[in-house]
């Protein structure tokens, strides 16, 4: 077996942009006692996920580059690379976006977010192309949430160049008179934890979907295997992290690479 250990921060919202970095340090800490290979952050977690009327600061080039210096600081500290939801500056238009650091804490680049939600449209700009990313025996893309509920050629992107697991950092917020769930991909529920099974399966290769610790947010942080069975998941609302093992031969993008353009 070839494992790899990961880690998704299920952790509370910060309420400060000051606090995202300080708690996404911390948990990169944790991640290193966990001996993780690399920890994944939720959607924009530094400076935090941006909404229609939000009381965040307007996107700041400059403390985004102080931000991301922290962090990175942090995983060459820990060695654990690092996959943090972030947003960017590009050309004056603000961009969702991950931010993959490696273990000595290089930035290896960023994955836009090409498939905006329509309720993300007037905040933020899409981005233009996909990557794929290599950490140590660890090969992955990203596809950020809407991309990945929504658009499965984001993950059968990675899948069919050779991404062992595909991170879905995502932000599932409170909807007023939605379901509670208590145990996950309840038919009852939204489709969303549905589709990271599907995600997996219809490419044999890991998904892992990473929330923050929200109570009463219909999904949770899971890690889903290449045959769509669930590894692990993490309570309802409860902060910490999700720490899984990942086999990565099992990760064999077989049916991914199968697919024929019509």
């Amino acid at each position: 077996m070839n494992t790899v250990r990961i880690a998704l921060a299920n952790i509370r919202c910060a309420t400060t942009r000051d606090e995202s970095v300080a708690l996404a340090r911390a948990a990169i800490e944790r991640a290193a006692a966990e001996r993780a290979l690399v920890v994944c952050f939720p959607e924009c977690y530094v400076p935090g996920y941006r909404t229609p009327g939000s009381a965040l600061p307007p996107p700041d080039a400059a403390f985004l580059d102080r931000a991301w210096s922290a962090v990175a600081e942090a995983a060459a500290d820990a060695g654990v690379a690092v996959v943090l939801g972030t947003e960017r500056l590009v050309d004056g238009a603000p961009r969702l976006t991950a931010l993959v650091i490696d273990r000595d804490g290089t930035m290896a680049g960023f994955q836009d977010k090409v498939q905006l939600d329509p309720s993300e449209e007037s905040l933020y700009a899409p981005g233009t192309e996909r990557r794929l990313f290599q950490v140590g025996p660890l090969t992955f893309g990203v596809a950020i949430c809407h991309e990945g509920w929504r658009y499965p050629e984001t993950v059968r992107w990675a899948a069919r160049r050779g991404a062992q697991v595909v991170f879905h950092p995502h932000f599932g917020e409170v909807e007023p008179g939605g379901y509670r769930p208590t145990s996950f991909a309840d038919p009852l529920n939204t489709f969303h934890e549905k589709a990271m099974l599907c995600r997996a399966a219809e490419n044999a290769c890991y998904f892992a979907s990473v929330n923050c610790a929200i109570d009463g947010a219909a999904t949770t942080s899971a890690v889903v295997r290449p045959d769509g069975t669930v590894l692990a998941w993490q309570p309802y609302g409860e902060d910490g992290l999700l720490v899984a093992d990942l086999d990565t031969a099992a990760a064999t993008g077989f049916l991914a690479a199968r697919c024929r353009s019509a």
